[in-house]
């Protein structure tokens, strides 16, 4: 059996063959599995959260734009009206787009199974193309994102062949200024690998900068350093590292 939430990932991979599950649990009516609210100082997702309801969450749109952002540019309005933010992160679809924005802004999944509950940070939760860290029984409950600092800027870009497509690249930045520099920092990359990528070296070469050429540009080679996408109909492998970077510094700049 396998779990549905919204299915724009399941059902496709259903019709093309490549998951034939016996049943399907239908998690549409858990009430408690769609929320967006905050604990202290937690920004808390549920899993059945719909791309549409984090557009429409002025919450969200206060405190961490970002993830708007990113919804936007997922599909199409009708994917993103059943797509849900928990199918998104927990199917470790490299070219998922909501996985890199929770490595950048350090989430924590809560998932359940038979034996409890259980915190995974998304930086460890990314195993290989379509593995993760669930366990055999387990499914993901919410989604916890430590509020961002207040002033901080985030910015998600994403260059595709036409509307609705997966990336040729994208890169999710998040910064904070002190003074005139970059007091903090993290980077995330979207289908440049088996797994969202992040970009830790990247993000250190901003921190204490004033975000100068000179910073942006060893950023952008750390990024690309780290990227191993595969040649496919999105272009070969070498172009898509090239844009990657691309998308790296656009976000910075955003």
């Amino acid at each position: 059996a396998r779990v549905v939430a919204g299915g724009p990932s399941l059902i496709p991979m259903m019709k093309l063959r490549l998951a034939a599950p016996q049943h399907l649990v239908d998690l549409q009516d858990l009430a408690e599995l769609r929320r967006i609210d905050r604990d202290g100082t937690m920004l808390v997702l549920g899993a059945m959260t719909t791309q549409q309801e984090i557009l429409a969450s002025r919450l969200l749109a206060s405190q961490c734009p970002i993830l708007g952002e990113a919804a936007a540019q997922i599909a199409d309005p009708q994917v993103r009206a059943c797509g849900t933010i928990g199918g998104n992160v927990a199917n470790g679809d490299p070219g998922n787009d909501m996985p890199a924005v929770m490595l950048a802004l350090d989430a924590v999944y809560r998932v359940k199974g038979p034996r409890g509950a259980r915190d995974i940070p998304a930086r460890q939760f990314y195993q290989g193309t379509f593995v993760t860290a669930l366990k055999e029984g387990e499914i993901l409950q919410q989604i916890r994102i430590p509020a961002p600092a207040a002033g901080h800027g985030a910015a998600y870009e994403k260059q595709k062949r036409k509307i609705g497509d997966y990336a040729t690249a994208a890169a999710a930045v998040i910064l904070s200024i002190q003074g005139g520099s970059c007091s903090a920092a993290a980077i995330a990359l979207t289908n440049v690998g088996d797994t969202p990528l992040y970009a830790e070296a990247a993000a250190k070469a901003l921190v204490g900068s004033k975000l100068d050429t000179v910073a942006i540009g060893a950023a952008v080679q750390r990024a690309r350093a780290i990227a191993r996408p595969a040649s496919d109909g999105r272009g070969p492998a070498d172009y898509r590292i090239h844009v990657a970077g691309i998308m790296v510094a656009r976000a910075i700049a955003k």
